[in-house]
């Protein structure tokens, strides 16, 4: 009965998650990718092809093994998180280009997503019946990630007045309803918590860390503005744990593959706090530095 409850309310939950993500976003805000090309582009490859492939060397690195392996990489390969937005703001960033890394991102890991967890499968369970690009998993990843961020986007559009209104509502919603995802995939795996804590918490917070760092200086390396580096690290730094774990345990059916997205979804906010907090003393104090007058 549980199981059911929770194979029942995890798709619900992550879809007024994402239908709440686009109550926020535009047409214009996939468009708005012209105006910061450079940080983008740098920012997606970062987030798809460089973190899913750090993400595998710590997996290896900690010996992480099976359906944990695989839920682990599952998170590299989500998304950025909706709380990217509210750190970037707290960092100085530029939550425009966080808006906008977020809407790609979130459209690309429909097709980038399978072809991670179906490499993952086939290292580290050797399961012909992966995820793979196999029409009716992809088609429940589609439904699971776009689909409610279509139809919010479509009420934005539509009923923009109600939207405005209701936009902070629906988001303190979707920051509870997050918060219960974590709970309860933690509550409902908690012996495979218990047994391979030590190992997923180190990983976790490691691979926050790297990503939070990759994704600040890997643009600054490129002379992207800082705030828009900032917005970078943000995105890249916070994944999405509420779609790792509903597309563990509704698409791909296991429960423990869900574990590792629950305990970044903890964990994941205190480096993403301290870069906040690091981040905006260093704009603050960069904001005051005197203008150098030529002689």
């Amino acid at each position: 009965m549980g199981s059911t409850i929770f194979a029942v309310f995890l798709p619900i939950a992550l879809a007024l998650v994402m239908f709440g993500l686009g109550l926020t976003l535009t047409v214009g805000d996939f468009a708005r990718v012209l105006r910061y090309p450079r940080a983008a582009v740098i920012a997606l490859v970062c987030q798809m092809v460089l973190l899913p492939a750090v993400c595998f060397g710590l997996v290896l690195l900690f010996r992480l093994e099976g359906a944990l392996a695989v839920g682990m990489l599952l998170l590299a390969a989500s998304p950025g998180g909706p709380s990217a937005n509210l750190f970037s703001h707290l960092a100085g960033g530029n939550v425009a280009l966080n808006i906008t890394l977020t809407a790609i991102n979130s459209v690309l890991a429909v097709f980038t997503m399978p072809v991670v967890v179906a490499l993952a499968f086939s290292r580290f369970l050797d399961d012909s019946e992966s995820i793979g690009l196999r029409p009716d998993k992809f088609a429940q990843v589609f439904a699971i990630v776009l689909i409610p961020v279509a139809i919010g986007m479509w009420v934005h559009a539509r009923y923009t007045a109600w939207s405005d209104r209701m936009r902070g509502n629906v988001k303190i919603l979707s920051i509870v309803v997050l918060a219960l995802v974590v709970t309860a995939a933690v509550a409902k795996n908690f012996d495979t918590l218990t047994e391979n804590i030590g190992k997923l918490a180190s990983i976790c917070l490691l691979f926050a860390v790297i990503s939070l760092t990759v994704g600040y200086f890997a643009p600054r390396l490129f002379r992207v503005d800082a705030d828009q580096a900032i917005a970078s690290a943000m995105e890249i730094g916070i994944h999405n744990g509420a779609i790792a774990i509903a597309v563990a345990a509704s698409v791909l059916h296991s429960d423990a593959m869900a574990v590792p997205g629950a305990v970044y979804g903890v964990l994941m906010n205190i480096p993403a706090a301290i870069a906040a907090y690091l981040l905006a003393r260093y704009v603050r104090q960069d904001r005051r530095e005197p203008v150098p007058v030529a002689g």
